[in-house]
């Protein structure tokens, strides 16, 4: 029984998020996404939501990996078997999927399994793949990340970051592609990732209650109105949400004719000295952030939303804090990086 899923383009507010999301969606290399902020307010119906948005994917029928046909170099073991052995790899679409992590997965059950037994009698790696490979080239979830291992979450960023799983078990390894948005929410009161894990997400955002009369009659009507009728709902956003797939399509498109700017690389290595972040993971994330969200909107140059946008899901949980002291990100100071870079651009 296929579920009917609540539209993306139906939630109320949350501009933020679901900008974080979508240009995520263009371009995966920006490094996922860390969602912080209470229950209720539509993080994991957003995150489902998205799946929605995302083109269909060609994949080879029958692989565990979902690997793509025409992409040879990131090909598993098992199909470049089948084409050395001169089969023909039948080929399929597919939606991307939506891979939920439960809290309590075990390492094998993340990464995959190697059969020792099977190895060393046999001669072959026999792998049971985990759920990195049923992510690939789509989104992994994790609800609560802060209260996933840690060792689990440093797997997580690593193979998010390399977008290949390798599996080592005594002296044999098993490597696989596994590139996917990565998407973790959280609640801070229940307690806050390692810095060094949060630096590890490409961004940050932060999402509140609805605020106002109006907001609040609007979220209850819809989510009432869904409950009742989640078909007939979903029709009904039908034609937004094929815009904005189109939408997310032609950025992808856009984002590969698009020339880096000299300029945008010279503004963000200046905002990140200014502010005062470490490493270099702030500017490389404002760089593919602004960039995918100037393609989404269908344009070749950053303009100011681009660039706050970019800088403040960049910047936010990488500034630096004393111990116990809260997170703030000085949004008056970004406002004048981009004031300064627009007068720059216009001399």
């Amino acid at each position: 029984m296929r579920q009917t899923l609540y539209p993306f383009c139906a939630i109320v507010g949350q501009e933020e998020m679901k900008l974080a999301l979508l240009v995520n969606a263009v371009d995966p290399s920006i490094g996922g996404v860390l969602i912080r902020g209470h229950k209720g307010t539509a993080k994991s119906t957003a995150v489902r939501g998205l799946a929605e948005l995302l083109p269909p994917e060609r994949v080879v029928a029958g692989c565990p990996f979902r690997c793509h046909p025409e992409m040879s170099e990131d090909w598993c073991p098992a199909c470049r078997e089948r084409v050395k052995d001169g089969e023909p790899l039948p080929v399929v679409e597919k939606a991307s999927p939506v891979v939920n992590l439960p809290l309590n997965a075990s390492e094998d059950r993340v990464v995959g399994a190697l059969d020792l037994e099977v190895a060393l009698r046999q001669g072959t790696r026999a792998f049971q793949p985990g759920l990195l490979a049923a992510a690939h080239r789509g989104i992994l979830y994790v609800d609560e990340v802060n209260l996933l291992e840690d060792h689990v979450v440093d797997i997580l960023l690593d193979v998010a970051a390399s977008g290949v799983n390798v599996v080592e078990r005594e002296g044999i390894a098993y490597s696989h592609p596994a590139r996917f948005i990565f998407v973790g929410t959280m609640n801070p009161e229940e307690g806050e990732l390692r810095p060094q894990l949060l630096d590890r997400f490409g961004l940050c955002v932060e999402v509140e209650t609805a605020r106002g009369r109006e907001a609040r009659r609007v979220v209850v009507d819809r989510a009432l109105e869904f409950q009742r009728e989640p078909e007939k709902f979903h029709r009904a956003w039908g034609e937004a949400q094929e815009t904005l797939r189109t939408r997310v399509r032609q950025a992808r498109d856009l984002l590969q004719i698009t020339q880096l700017s000299p300029n945008l690389t010279d503004f963000v290595a200046g905002v990140a000295e200014q502010v005062g972040v470490d490493g270099h993971r702030a500017e490389i994330a404002m760089v593919k952030t602004a960039m995918a969200a100037t393609a989404l909107a269908g344009r070749a140059e950053p303009g100011p939303v681009e660039l706050r946008g970019a800088m403040t899901m960049a910047l936010r949980h990488r500034v630096k804090r004393l111990p116990m002291e809260q997170v703030t990100l000085d949004l008056g100071a970004l406002d004048r990086f981009v004031g300064e870079f627009e007068a720059r651009r216009h001399l």
